[in-house]
């Protein structure tokens, strides 16, 4: 192998070549893959048109509508009157949703809308699903404003088409910003729940991209195959569906899918760095987008409404993914086989370079394990990168890796995966030879390969392939063609699958999670250069100047990685058009008549400064502080806190009724020791229960919180086991901070933190239980 591929003639042209093909290999599958379809006019009345979807977008999606406020409900009259003229029968559910989380309760009234369109001979229900309310920080024009205006129009060509098989249901949910409050009352509480179905439910995390098909039910491949043969446009794959499942992240399809309901979610996540804040408008959604989301909608509404939904289920997920423009799927029943394949097809590489004498056994385990040096290397100074970054600009904090403009960082992640590869590799080869470390590399990406296919299936393609079809291009290689560029040819054929599968990965990981995954990046960018080191060698000098190559290649690459984050830091400036974040409250202690200023930034921006001086938290009630903050003096208000009201007791549970006197939107009890159980009772509605487990770890032990408080307010009961006295200190909050005395609006460049507790006036009162 060694003879053959890196002593060819004009081996440095062809190494260029080679190298310009894989990067070309992941430029195309990049462009091809992050672009959906083109948005449709409204004039073309068969297809779905992005123009069309927009009318109605521009009549809700306008200004904030988080739950319980003016705006939400005329969302929601608006919603109700166009589904009806399109001949829907709608309905509001007005109930309680509840959710627990690690020592928190969350309440709240919600009121989702159901439009249901009877099919001619059902065999069940088709949900398509969204949520109507929004962050309190934005418009919500993509989160989730573009898939309810998608769901709208979809609906009403439907219903004009008519001739459906299966009944259709729209699902608008409320609170989901809140917790998915309203998907949980529906959930719960109503008959079409009951019954199941197969649920579409649309979201987005950024306000561009393609949509993407991101998690799906257990045992998902009659679904998967469906959406592959049914959508003109397919994005996703089945990678995406097991780093969700084992995330804590959370949808309406979390609650649908606990419900019974099989199906699948979508979304786009580009653009990330407007998600839940002032910039998630209608002038910033890429109507592509929504085009790509309304599109899949429709195709899968059809496809769905024409089914017999019995037969779509099935006992095994699938894997699925797109290769050169074609989505693949198979059975995960092939997934441990195709992994073992290629484990095989590295060991018949290992076997032929001990044969030829290329390395030895002892020769090629060591160079297996050195792997771990660039892949952890690669790792740690991408992690260490994004700390550089914050300490840099302080201002990335507050964006929690969402950056307006990484590309330039993205590139420097990429530059430190080839320079922690080169640095390690260069003094390899000299005490192994340079057939070792490249055979030994493959043993990292099979072995990946395996381990996913027993623990994560979905994902093993993204490790097993690529392995498999270098070793298939080195063991082509080594076929005795007299052909001089054969060798270098079916290698690049080889590794160009591992460049359409793996050369996306850093870059999709950014757009998921952000900057913040920056080691993640690096190390998967460093796994794919390992893969290709035959091709790098062609570019080597010999012998002679080898010494001063093993120092000048690695400082070089070191040095551009230097400069790309400097420069980074240039290209990604705040703006109007790019704006930072900055988090502030006004809180009020009722108790004492002292108000303050908050932040929770660590380090608060110059505007914020102008309110905080300080991280002294003693006018502050006790528990309202979440971990470090900085505060400052505020002029009080002549605001009455809360009502907290003990009706019953009974060893260490509690019943208290708590109300604002000041018709606040929503409540927080903090409380100093642990709850195992509490139960919210309002007005017209049953009670909700709910179990918590665990402790607040950035506060008192302890919180239950309500949103959309009634007027005449709510019965708490909760249990704090054994402890039959406790403290809980009551905030009843209002969003907006204009009315507070002394604020001054927030510069141009500068939006609301996504923080859930600012931009709201907040008044405590701290009592004894």
């Amino acid at each position: 192998m060694r003879a053959r591929l890196i002593e060819s003639p004009h081996r440095v042209a062809a190494g260029l070549v080679a190298l310009l093909v894989l990067t070309a290999a992941v430029a195309v599958t990049v462009v091809a893959d992050g672009r959906g379809p083109r948005p449709v006019a409204a004039t073309a009345t068969d297809r779905f048109s992005a123009e069309r979807a927009l009318t109605h977008l521009q009549r809700f999606a306008i200004e904030p509508r988080p739950l319980g406020s003016p705006a939400s409900d005329r969302a929601r009259e608006y919603l109700t009157g166009e589904l009806e003229s399109a001949g829907f029968s709608v309905q509001t559910q007005r109930g309680v949703g509840a959710r627990a989380s690690t020592g928190l309760a969350t309440f709240g009234r919600v009121d989702n809308v159901i439009a249901t369109l009877p099919g001619r001979a059902s065999t069940g229900t088709v949900l398509l699903a969204a949520h109507y309310d929004s962050a309190a920080t934005g418009p919500g024009a993509s989160d989730d404003g573009a898939a309810v205006a998608a769901i709208m129009e979809v609906g009403r060509m439907i219903a004009r088409q008519g001739d459906q098989r299966n009944d259709l249901v729209l699902l608008f949910t409320d609170g989901e910003e809140d917790g998915l409050l309203g998907a949980e009352a529906f959930a719960r509480e109503h008959p079409l729940a009951r019954a199941g179905g197969v649920v579409l439910n649309w979201e987005a995390r950024g306000v561009g991209g393609p949509s993407l098909m991101f998690e799906t039910s257990v045992d998902n491949a009659a679904l998967v195959s469906l959406f592959a043969a049914a959508v003109p446009h397919p994005r996703g794959d089945s990678s995406l569906v097991e780093v969700y499942r084992m995330m804590p992240n959370s949808t309406d399809f979390t609650a649908l899918s606990k419900a019974g309901f099989t199906g699948l979610n979508f979304a786009y996540i580009e653009n990330s760095s407007y998600y839940h804040t002032a910039g998630d408008t209608i002038g910033n959604l890429d109507r592509g987008s929504l085009q790509h989301h309304g599109e899949n909608m429709l195709h899968l509404a059809r496809a769905l409404g024409a089914a017999d939904l019995a037969e779509l289920r099935s006992d095994h997920d699938a894997t699925y993914f797109r290769l050169a423009g074609t989505m693949i799927t198979y059975s995960n029943a092939l997934v441990l086989p195709i992994a073992l394949l290629a484990v095989v097809a590295v060991g018949a590489v290992v076997v032929l370079a001990r044969r030829r004498g290329s390395a030895g056994s002892g020769q090629l385990l060591l160079a297996a394990a050195s792997v771990a040096v660039p892949l952890g290397a690669a790792a740690l100074l991408g992690q260490g990168t994004w700390s550089v970054l914050e300490w840099l600009r302080p201002e990335y904090q507050q964006m929690g890796g969402l950056l307006h403009r990484p590309q330039v960082y993205h590139w420097a992640l990429v530059a430190l995966a080839v320079t922690s590869v080169l640095g390690w590799y260069l003094p390899a080869r000299r005490w192994l030879g340079p057939a070792a470390p490249a055979i030994g590399a493959l043993a990292w990406p099979a072995g990946l390969g395996v381990v996913c296919a027993v623990v994560a299936p979905g994902a093993s393609f993204l490790f097993a392939l690529p392995a498999l079809f270098v070793a298939l291009g080195m063991l082509a290689a080594l076929l005795p063609f007299r052909w001089s560029l054969w060798p270098v040819t079916v290698f690049t054929l080889g590794a160009s699958v591992a460049a359409a599968l793996l050369g996306p990965l850093s870059g999709n990981l950014i757009d998921g999670v952000g900057l913040t995954s920056g080691g993640a990046a690096a190390a998967g960018a460093a796994l794919f250069v390992v893969m290709v080191l035959p091709l790098i060698e062609l570019l080597l000098p010999g012998p002679a100047a080898r010494r001063r190559v093993t120092v000048a290649v690695p400082v070089t690459a070191a040095a551009v990685t230097a400069l790309l984050i400097a420069a980074g830091t240039v290209v990604d400036t705040f703006d109007a058009r790019h704006p930072a974040r900055a988090h502030l409250a006004y809180v009020l202690n009722a108790d004492t008549g002292s108000a303050s200023w908050v932040s929770g930034d660590t380090e608060p921006s110059g505007w914020a400064r102008t309110f905080v001086d300080s991280t002294d938290i003693a006018r502050l009630s006790p528990g309202y502080a979440r971990g470090t903050v900085w505060t400052g003096p505020a002029e009080p208000m002549a605001l009455d806190g809360p009502v907290v009201e003990v009706l019953h007791r009974d060893g260490d549970t509690v019943t208290v009724h708590v109300a604002s006197r000041r018709a606040a939107s929503g409540l927080v009890l903090r409380v100093d020791h642990r709850i195992d159980r509490v139960v919210a009772a309002v007005a017209g509605a049953a009670p909700v229960e709910l179990t918590v487990t665990g402790e607040r770890a950035d506060t008192w032990p302890g919180e239950i919180r309500f949103r959309d408080l009634p007027p005449d307010g709510v019965d708490i009961t909760v249990r704090t086991p054994g402890a039959d006295r406790v403290r809980v200190t009551a905030a009843d909050e209002t969003h907006g901070l204009v009315a507070a005395p002394g604020f001054r609006s927030r510069p141009d460049d500068l939006v609301p933190s996504i923080r859930e507790d600012g931009e709201r006036i907040v008044v405590t009162r701290t009592v004894e239980l």
